[in-house]
C-alpha cells in the first residue's frame, strides 16, 4: 500500500499535469497520435478497465446492505443500479456539488475506519514494521499483492484526472501553468495521504482483531480465508456489534464514491477515444450492467465467498492492464508536455 500510494502520488499528478499543460485529456491525445485499430483497442482495455473497478464496488455495497439490512447479497448487487443513479442526478446541480458529495463520503469513511482503529488498538511498532518491511505470507499473498496495486493505482484515473483539470479556469501563461500544477500536486497528495490512511487502518484493524487473545476458534478459521463478510462478523464479535455497522457504513460509502468517479472516467474514456459522449445517466447504466451481470452470477452460485474472491480477481486485472494506460500516457508526458511548454508565453 505505501509503494501503490507513492506510484499513485506520481502518476496522478503527472496525469494532471498532461491536462493542464495540453488542454487535452489522455483519451484525446490517443485518438489523435494514434490509428483507428490501436486506438480502438486502448478504448476496449480502457473499457474493461473501468468494468473491473465497478464490479468490486457492486459488490462491496451489497455486502454493505446485507451487514446494514440482511439483504441477500444478490438483491443487493441489483440495489446498486438505482443508488448510483440516484447519486448521479445530483450531476445537475453542477461538478464541484458532486465533488463535495465523494469528499463527503470519503470523509464518512475515514471517520468510521478511524474509529474502529482506535477501539482495536493495533500494536503501533507492528504497524510501522509493516509499512516499512513488506512481507507475502500465507496462500494467495502474491495474488492479493497484484490486486492491491491494481486497486490504488487504477489505470482509467489516468484518464480521469488529465480531463478534470479542464473543467477548471487555468490562466494559460507560464506562471498560471505552474501554479496549477504545483496545485493540483498538493490536492492529489492530500486526497492520497486520506486514502493511504484509510488503507492502513483497514489493515491494521484486520491484524489486531485477528490476532486477539480472545478469539474463539470459530473465528480464528474465519481469519485464515478472511473477506468482507466475514471481516464484519470478526468486528462484532471481538470489539463490538457497533463496530460491524460503522465498518458496513463505510463500505457503502466506499462504493458509492468509487463508482461515480468511475462513472465520470468512463464518459472520458468515451468521449476521448470515439468523441461519443452520452448522457451520464446511460453511460453509468451501460457500466453498472456490464458489473452487475458477472457480480450477481457469482453471488448466486458461490455466495458471499465467491464474491470475495471475485472482488480479488476484478483488482488483478486492473492491475494486469495498468500497462496499457502507462505507456501511452509516459509517452504524452514527456513529448506532449514539452511542446505545451513552449508554445505559452
Amino acid at each position: 500500500i505505501l509503494v501503490a500510494s507513492c506510484a499513485a502520488l506520481v502518476i496522478q499528478s503527472l496525469a494532471a499535469n498532461l491536462g493542464v499543460v495540453t488542454g487535452k485529456h489522455l483519451a484525446e491525445h490517443c485518438r489523435a497520435e494514434y490509428s483507428k485499430v490501436p486506438n480502438f483497442l486502448l478504448w476496449v482495455v480502457a473499457e474493461i478497465a473501468v468494468v473491473a473497478c465497478d464490479i468490486p464496488e457492486v459488490i462491496g455495497t451489497a455486502f454493505a446492505l446485507n451487514m446494514l439490512f440482511h439483504i441477500p447479497v444478490w438483491i443487493g448487487v441489483l440495489l446498486t443500479g438505482s443508488s448510483t443513479l440516484m447519486l448521479l442526478a445530483i450531476q445537475q446541480y453542477g461538478v464541484r456539488k458532486l465533488e463535495f458529495l465523494i469528499a463527503f463520503l470519503v470523509f464518512t469513511i475515514a471517520i468510521c475506519f478511524f474509529v474502529e482503529h482506535h477501539y482495536s488498538k493495533p500494536d503501533p511498532k507492528e504497524v510501522l514494521h509493516g509499512l516499512f518491511v513488506p512481507q507475502l505470507k500465507g496462500n494467495g499473498a502474491t495474488g492479493l499483492a497484484i490486486s492491491l496495486l491494481g486497486a490504488m493505482v487504477m489505470p482509467h484515473n489516468l484518464f480521469l484526472h488529465s480531463a478534470l483539470v479542464l473543467s477548471r479556469k487555468i490562466p494559460r501563461s507560464a506562471t498560471g501553468i505552474k501554479e496549477a500544477c504545483r496545485f493540483y500536486l498538493i490536492e492529489s497528495g492530500l486526497a492520497l495521504t486520506v486514502a493511504f490512511l484509510i488503507n492502513v487502518s483497514v489493515i491494521s484493524v484486520s491484524g489486531a482483531v485477528c490476532n486477539a487473545s480472545d478469539l474463539s476458534p470459530e473465528d480464528r478459521a474465519k481469519c485464515e480465508d478472511l473477506d468482507l463478510n466475514k471481516a464484519s462478523f470478526l468486528l462484532r464479535n471481538v470489539v463490538g456489534k457497533w463496530s460491524s455497522k460503522l465498518f458496513a457504513i463505510a463500505l457503502l460509502a466506499s462504493g458509492q464514491s468509487s463508482t461515480i468517479t468511475g462513472t465520470y472516467a468512463g464518459q472520458y474514456v468515451m468521449q476521448g477515444f470515439l468523441d461519443l459522449r452520452l448522457e451520464p445517466w446511460l453511460r453509468n447504466f451501460l457500466t453498472r450492467c456490464l458489473a452487475i451481470i458477472p457480480s450477481l452470477i457469482v453471488a448466486l452460485i458461490g455466495g458471499s465467498a465467491g464474491a470475495g474472491k471475485l472482488i480479488i480477481i476484478a483488482s488483478m486485472i486492473l492491475s494486469f492492464e495498468l500497462p496499457f494506460a502507462l505507456v501511452p500516457f509516459l509517452k504524452f508526458t514527456s513529448c506532449k508536455m514539452k511542446m505545451g511548454s513552449h508554445a505559452n508565453p
